[in-house]
């Protein structure tokens, strides 16, 4: 119960939503009921069973301010002056009245309900993303994206379909099921408690239903949140899928995944649906005993109910099965909504492992170096990455990190941005610790491009901007600085054309180009180059290098190089090597070393 009112919290503010919704659910039942208690007189006026005693006792309520004693008093009045037509015509004007102001009611509560629902949905998505979007880069290493979706998406939309569904039915139904019962009670105490038997037999049942339905609403959003990650992958890498003919493959692994969620939906739902024709068939032979009972009793005249408070009774009850129902189908239904709970309630309160201080610095500027001293790192496997790193980047100056793939250099780079923390050691920017200075005030400071360029199915102008009021002027210069806007041009509609998915009608080059100019339009200070040209051929590469020593100029640079001729006028090269730095020095340097990995990797190159 915790996780479910967690849930509803999401609707805030709760005062302005429950006070009106509750006042209205209250009167659509007791409108509701009225239509059926009001049966009693009329069928009394039918059947002929008023008397002139009675009538007389009934005008001498008029004192009598309750509903009751007022209904009594204006019927008899009307039938004394007007004859049994008119209190016929009293009771009918009445039942109208009632339903009318039922029905407007209940209509009420349902749009305070659909506000409360759209609230809550809406808040609980928002809060997810937001807090999904601050999580640190590792979290997004570990978890597949089309989980992360199936859960902002699906889940906040079974939390929508169940849980407010199971509050609509906990107030405004109980409201109902309670009215119901009072009226009975009202006109038979004896019949009502013998009736009531049924209650403790259908909630052993349903209690045993919804522990089940809760294990199989969990494995079937599981389930469908492997087919949406399955389904973005499959998507995503479809050049790969149809270049090694892998259809075959991937078609049996959606399958066997579809089919699994197929399996637990059906039992799902056949557990759901049996509550509702137990129910059913729990309340029938209720009211076959209660016809039988009471009707024995009134036969044998046993009994001071009247016929027509007999048929009232019955009627009343037969529609009190009605909220009992709606109540058993909630709470059943619900357990889908609760499984997405937890698993959406898991999002939110993942915290960031990388965290800002209290009060962290604010870096307004660059102007003196960053320094990474005796950093080791270690990802959650236990596996050493890093190993006693050390170097210092003065303000202006290049530093290049080369060495073998899976050797470190990305991490290094990594934990310059502060993506990730240092297992060990301390990396300073100006003299102050990174753990010290605020994430957004130093990523501000630093421009980063990557082997590949992550691009978005927008505008090239959108693309280049990302997220500045820059003009259109200031995207011009910017991209041609990175030797973009050439092809720009050539483009449909320019800077105004749409890019597709990833950039995909774009060539590699392309795409770079668009990263490069992106981070000009930012003028950091800092740059970090990630293998930014490895990717590309020959032409693009040209192409891409002169945007990035266009980009450079008069900027503090870290780039991970894969080819050496890119790197070769570096201020220092640091050759990266199974987590450590073996060698360090310029190009001209490393080459004079006998049989060292640099000279070695140099060689290779130019064979």
């Amino acid at each position: 119960m915790k996780n479910y009112f967690r849930l509803l919290s999401f609707a805030k503010p709760l005062g302005s939503f429950i006070v009106p919704f509750v006042l209205t659910s209250l009167l659509a039942s007791i409108f509701g009921v009225l239509n059926f208690t009001l049966l009693i007189p009329l069928l009394n006026v039918l059947f002929d069973q008023v008397d002139s005693q009675e009538v007389s006792k009934m005008l001498n309520t008029s004192s009598d301010f309750s509903l009751t004693g007022q209904f009594n008093f204006y019927f008899a009045k009307f039938l004394s002056q007007y004859g049994k037509l008119g209190a016929l015509q009293f009771v009918c004007g009445i039942i109208a009245s009632s339903v009318f102001l039922a029905n407007i009611f209940k209509y009420i509560s349902i749009r305070l309900l659909e506000k409360f629902k759209s609230n809550m949905v809406a808040n609980l998505r928002q809060e997810v993303f937001n807090n999904s979007i601050n999580l640190h880069l590792g979290f997004f290493s570990n978890e597949r994206k089309g989980n992360l979706i199936s859960r902002i998406i699906t889940d906040v939309q079974e939390v929508e379909n169940s849980i407010a569904n199971t509050f609509s039915a906990a107030t405004k139904e109980v409201f109902l099921f309670i009215a119901y019962i009072y009226s009975l009670f009202a006109i038979s105490w004896n019949l009502t408690l013998f009736a009531l038997l049924v209650i403790p037999v259908s909630g052993i049942f349903i209690s045993t239903l919804v522990k089940r339905m809760r294990q199989d609403a969990g494995e079937g959003q599981q389930r469908l949140s492997n087919l949406i990650s399955l389904m973005d992958e499959a998507f995503g890498g479809m050049r790969v899928v149809k270049g090694f003919v892998a259809e075959k493959f991937i078609t049996e692994k959606f399958q066997n995944e579809n089919q699994g969620y197929r399996k637990a939906i059906f039992r799902l739902a056949a557990r759901r649906e049996m509550s509702s024709p137990f129910s059913e068939i729990m309340g029938v032979m209720v009211v076959v005993g209660i016809l039988l009972y009471g009707g024995s009793l009134i036969l044998n005249k046993e009994s001071a109910l009247t016929a027509s408070q007999f048929i009232a009774y019955i009627a009343i009850f037969s529609q009190v099965m009605r909220p009992a129902k709606d109540i058993s189908n909630a709470f059943s239904s619900a357990q889908r909504g609760l499984a997405s709970g937890e698993r959406i309630l898991q999002l939110v309160d993942n915290e960031a492992l990388i965290k800002d201080q209290a009060n962290p610095v604010q870096l307004e500027k660059f102007t003196n170096n960053i320094e990474v001293k005796n950093v080791n790192f270690t990802y959650d496997n236990d596996v050493e990455v890093l190993k006693n790193i050390n170097f210092t980047l003065q303000k202006g100056k290049t530093i290049a990190l080369v060495g073998s793939s899976g050797g470190g250099k990305s991490t290094i780079a990594d934990l310059i941005p502060r993506f990730y923390d240092p297992t060990g050691g301390q990396i300073s920017i100006d003299g102050i610790d990174i753990k010290d200075v605020s994430q957004h005030s130093l990523r501000h400071l630093m421009g980063i491009v990557t082997q590949e360029a992550v691009l978005f199915n927008d505008t090239i102008f959108n693309n280049i901007a990302f997220g500045k009021n820059v003009s259109l002027e200031d995207v011009i210069a910017a991209a041609k600085i990175a030797n973009a806007h050439e092809f720009i041009l050539q483009q449909p509609s320019d800077y105004q054309t749409v890019i597709g998915d990833r950039g995909t009608k774009l060539s590699g080059g392309q795409r770079q180009r668009l990263s490069i100019a992106r981070a000009i339009l930012q003028n950091p200070p800092i740059l970090i180059l990630d293998e930014a040209t490895s990717a590309l051929d020959t032409e693009s590469e040209k192409l891409v290098q002169e945007a990035l020593t266009n980009l450079m100029k008069n900027r503090t640079t870290l780039v991970i190089a894969h080819r050496l001729s890119t790197i070769q006028n570096a201020d220092q090269i640091l050759v990266v090597h199974q987590g450590q730095i073996i060698e360090r020095g310029t190009h001209e340097e490393l080459l004079k070393i006998d049989d060292g990995f640099y000279k070695k990797l140099s060689t290779m190159q130019t064979l």
